[in-house]
C-alpha cells in the first residue's frame, strides 16, 4: 500500500481517494477483503476514528460493505465502479481544464497535445 499523507487535505479524505483510485483502476478487485481499521490506521500511522470515518463513508457511497462482524469487503456492484470511475475522470478532467483555460492554450492544441501523450 502506497499512500502518501499530506497535510492539504483532511486524512479521511486521502484515505477515500486512495481506495476510490485503487477500486477504480482495477488495482484491488470487487469483493476483495479490505484491510481491518486497525490495520489500516497502524500501517498508515493514523488514528482508527480516521480510518472508521473513511470506510464509513466509503460505505455510505457503496464503494464497500461490510456483512456483521466479517471484514469489510469492495462492492461487487459494477455499476459503482463505473460511476466512480467516471466521478474521478471528471474531478481529473475540471482540474485539466481550469489549468489550460489559465494559460488561454486553443483548443485544437490541447487536443493534438492529448493525442500525442495518450500514445
Amino acid at each position: 500500500m502506497e499512500l502518501q499523507l499530506n497535510n492539504r487535505t483532511p486524512v479521511y479524505i486521502q484515505v477515500i481517494q486512495y481506495f476510490k483510485e485503487q477500486i477504480a483502476s482495477g488495482e484491488i478487485d470487487m469483493g476483495e477483503e479490505m484491510p481491518s481499521r486497525r490495520e489500516l490506521a497502524s500501517k498508515l500511522k493514523i488514528n482508527p476514528n480516521t480510518v472508521q470515518r473513511a470506510y464509513r463513508e466509503m460505505e455510505e457511497a457503496g464503494l464497500i460493505f461490510t456483512e456483521g462482524n466479517l471484514p469489510s469487503r469492495v462492492t461487487e456492484d459494477q455499476t459503482v465502479v463505473q460511476r466512480t470511475r467516471e466521478e474521478l475522470l471528471t474531478e481529473a478532467l475540471d482540474e485539466f481544464i481550469e489549468t489550460v483555460q489559465t494559460i488561454q492554450m486553443p483548443l485544437p492544441d490541447v487536443i493534438e497535445l492529448i493525442k500525442e501523450k495518450y500514445k
